[in-house]
């Protein structure tokens, strides 16, 4: 999808947002409210976050700040009024919005133009809307949106050094592990995948975007023209068992799903090679209120050191997790995230 970021006129800045619209956003725009799903993610990455005039309710009462290290990075935010309740079934408070008078909105509320429209017709005031794309990670539609951040906030250059970032470590990624021979890197599974909800081991991806920036071997592409997944998928036990990948990894968000169904049934697990050879790890949880973009690059790096130990020796995956949340929210947040997530990045006993 190709976003126009803008041309100025006397009469304000004209940009083409993530749906096709055209919008027209003062050039001097001076306060800004993020509403939706990710979106005041998407503006922490890149805006000021000074120039908010508010927050939803859920960022205040949804208190997993480590689920969303954007709110970690910036507490301060918690202190802002409320521009509407938020949440993925909401729906913009057209009240709130007008009464704390931003210049323009920022919104991944909905895609469908014609509420989009109507959003800014209600409320007269200008709506961008944003879109992350469908991948977890390295998407040109999320880069996009950064960049009409950046464009209407007058934070081009830093939306800019924020995408050839991204860009370097998917560079780094490939360029670590595009050489290895299939036939030498170890079958995996991502299971207790978080899809709109926690879920446990059948809750798995096919094209799993963590994985193919790694170039590991996914266990459920391998058998895609069997199965026929293409996608998120909640898969049969029996057919896991039947693809007995060597390396499970698990999303820590289900890791208690996983952990209670394995003292129900441990002779299921047990079935398991890579819960027999100790080789099941556990990511860090990237989806919550949308996709955390720096946590999901970061647990690329330490999925490539898991299937990849040699390519990644340099590679201290706390330090590297710093480094990303430093780049993108300003903060070294590992600590935070391992204190709440089960002592972080590591290696999984069943016993």
């Amino acid at each position: 999808m190709f976003y126009d970021t803008g041309s100025d006129s006397s009469e304000g800045m004209t940009i083409t947002d993530a749906i096709g619209r055209t919008v027209t956003v003062p050039g001097d725009a001076e306060k800004f409210a993020a509403i939706g799903p990710g979106g005041l993610r998407l503006y922490c990455y890149v805006g000021d976050t000074s120039k908010l005039v508010g927050i939803e309710r859920i960022e205040k009462t949804w208190d997993d700040y480590a689920g969303r290290p954007y709110m970690l990075a910036n507490q301060d935010l918690l202190d802002l009024p409320v521009v509407g309740e938020g949440g993925p079934t909401a729906a913009p408070d057209t009240e709130k919005l007008v009464s704390l008078g931003p210049d323009v909105i920022f919104t991944l509320y909905n895609w469908e133009i014609a509420d989009v429209n109507d959003l800014q017709e209600k409320t007269g005031i200008p709506v961008v809307a944003l879109s992350y794309g469908p991948a977890e990670v390295f998407d040109e539609e999320s880069y996009q949106s950064l960049r009409l951040i950046g464009q209407v906030t007058g934070r081009e250059e830093r939306a800019e050094e924020l995408i050839d970032y991204s860009e370097s470590l998917k560079a780094d990624l490939a360029a670590r592990t595009e050489n290895i021979p299939n036939e030498d890197k170890p079958t995996v599974y991502i299971g207790a995948v978080c899809y709109y909800a926690t879920k446990g081991i059948q809750s798995t991806a096919a094209n799993y975007t963590l994985f193919k920036a790694v170039n590991a071997r996914n266990i459920i592409d391998e058998d895609s023209a069997n199965s026929g997944i293409t996608g998120f998928s909640f898969i049969d036990k029996e057919y896991l068992l039947e693809l007995d990948p060597e390396i499970i990894i698990l999303d820590s968000a289900g890791l208690g799903l996983v952990q209670a169904d394995y003292e129900e049934f441990p002779e299921y697990y047990k079935g398991l090679s890579a819960f027999n050879n100790g080789n099941v790890y556990m990511q860090l949880p990237y989806n919550n209120y949308y996709t955390n973009i720096e946590t999901a690059v970061a647990d690329a790096y330490y999925i490539g050191k898991v299937l990849s130990p040699d390519e990644f020796s340099d590679v201290d995956v706390g330090e590297k997790y710093d480094e990303i949340s430093t780049e993108f929210l300003g903060a070294p947040l590992y600590d935070n995230m391992s204190e709440a997530y089960y002592g972080g990045y590591r290696q999984l006993s069943f016993n």
